[in-house]
Order: structure tokens, then C-alpha cells, then sequence
């Protein structure tokens, strides 16, 4: 039986991905206490990566806010398998880090950031609002456009 959020996702038509396995030696979610923190996710959808390249010279803005969201649905998917499925004990995104592979002179992280931002008030409401930090880097692995790693509070 599906629960709230799985029920919201299908209404709004968002399709998470498969969760990932690692490329590394790292876990994708630790859960700890009443916390889950999710390992970086990047521009990869079901096996296909995508936004390869800087932010500023490959990509615009509202490209790098779509390659922010895919970065939140691979989040979610990863969340969904650490928590048995179910989203519903999601009880806040508490947290976000949000990095995007920018030329120097490229000053609209924030509003990157903004892609997996709106996502997670989509899916969450309230409950989506998070503190967060968008930061540009150098260099991504892989070259990917953005990486997103989380922190949420779990019943």
C-alpha cells in the first residue's frame, strides 16, 4: 500500500530514479539516532549521467537548477531504499549541501541550489524547508555539473 508521499509523487508525476549503488568505498544513507544522512548524489539518472560539465560555460542557470533536482530524486531514492520504502518517516529535510562545478566568475550557486530546493518543498511542504549551503567548486567527479548531499530527521 502506498503511503502519503508515494501517493503525492505519483499525483505530481515525480518518477524517482533507482538508487545508485556506490562507486567507492561508501554507503549511500547512514542512519543514526533519529538521523539519516545521504552521501552525495549526482547528475546520474538509472545508470545515464547527464550535466557533464561547468556551470557558467556548458550549462545556464535554470540547466544547472534541473541538474540540482535530478541530484534531489537520486537524494530521495536513496532515502526511500534506507528506509524501507517508505518516505512517509521522513520527518524534515534538516539539512542540504548543495555543490556545483562553476567557472570562477559564476555567482549564481544559490539559485542552482534552488532546483533541488523547490523539490523538496514540493514533495515535503514545511517539512521540505531546510538549512542549506550552496558552494562553488572547482571540479566535480566525473565533471558533473552538481552534487547534493543530505541530512534528514527519521521516526
Amino acid at each position: 500500500m502506498a503511503g502519503r508521499i508515494d501517493k503525492l509523487l505519483a499525483e505530481k508525476k515525480i518518477e524517482l530514479p533507482k538508487a545508485a549503488a556506490p562507486v567507492a568505498n561508501y554507503v549511500p544513507v547512514v542512519l543514526t539516532g533519529n538521523l539519516a544522512f545521504v552521501s552525495g548524489q549526482v547528475t546520474v539518472w538509472n545508470g545515464e549521467f547527464q550535466f557533464i560539465g561547468k556551470l557558467g560555460a556548458a550549462f545556464n542557470v535554470e540547466q544547472g537548477q534541473q541538474a540540482a533536482r535530478i541530484c534531489g530524486l537520486n537524494v530521495l531514492a536513496q532515502l526511500k531504499a534506507a528506509l524501507g520504502g517508505d518516505l512517509d518517516r521522513v520527518k524534515r529535510c534538516v539539512k542540504l549541501n548543495v555543490f556545483v562545478n562553476s567557472l570562477d566568475d559564476f555567482t549564481d550557486q544559490p539559485k542552482v541550489a534552488n532546483g533541488v530546493s523547490d523539490l523538496m518543498v514540493e514533495v515535503f511542504g514545511d517539512a521540505g524547508r531546510y538549512a542549506r549551503a550552496a558552494i562553488g567548486v572547482n571540479v566535480l567527479p566525473l565533471n558533473v555539473a552538481v552534487e547534493v548531499d543530505a541530512i534528514f530527521e527519521v521516526a
